[in-house]
């Protein structure tokens, strides 16, 4: 592995889909934190879970050491980090693009969340994946997997997932 180069080892890495949303990679999926390599070639991947008990985890770590290998980088070590927490921000342009084209509603950036107080939450403007209406409902707080929900267009009247904002 001497004269590993990060570069390359991404590269590899754009390989590795996440197993519950098989449209993201991990990269795009935010998941894949960082690659290094030392002076003597050894490379680390570091990943962080979208949450502490994704059920994932184990085959997006298998799958890693799996494509390192049949790229040359065998023997990887490979480090889950839980802190900071993975938030959906962590999520690439090309991910967000993605979830649409595959429709499902991307999430927005946490910034533009509003804080939870004394006042109502305002309820959140999702939008239609398929027609681009803004006109949808909430039909569960849980869709095809935990970290998405499940709502529905009044316009198209299709039923779509909704990536949640963490």
């Amino acid at each position: 592995m001497t004269g590993a180069d990060p570069g390359a080892v991404r590269a590899a890495l754009r390989e590795v889909v996440d197993p519950e949303i098989p449209v993201l990679t991990i990269e795009d999926l935010g998941v894949l934190r960082d690659v290094t390599v030392d002076a003597d070639g050894r490379v680390e991947v570091t990943i962080t879970p979208t949450y502490s008990g994704c059920p994932a985890l184990d085959t997006i770590r298998a799958d890693v050491d799996r494509v390192l290998g049949e790229h040359g980088f065998a023997g990887a070590r490979i480090r889950t980090v839980l802190a900071p927490a993975w938030t959906t921000d962590w999520m690439t342009e090309e991910g967000r693009r993605k979830l649409a084209e595959e429709g499902i509603a991307p999430p927005r950036p946490t910034a533009a969340i509003p804080p939870l107080g004394p006042e109502p939450v305002p309820v959140e403007l999702v939008r239609c994946p398929r027609c681009g209406s803004g006109d949808t409902r909430l039909v569960s707080r849980f869709g095809s997997t935990a970290c998405k929900a499940l709502r529905a267009c009044n316009r198209c009247l299709e039923p779509f997932d909704h990536f949640k904002a963490l």
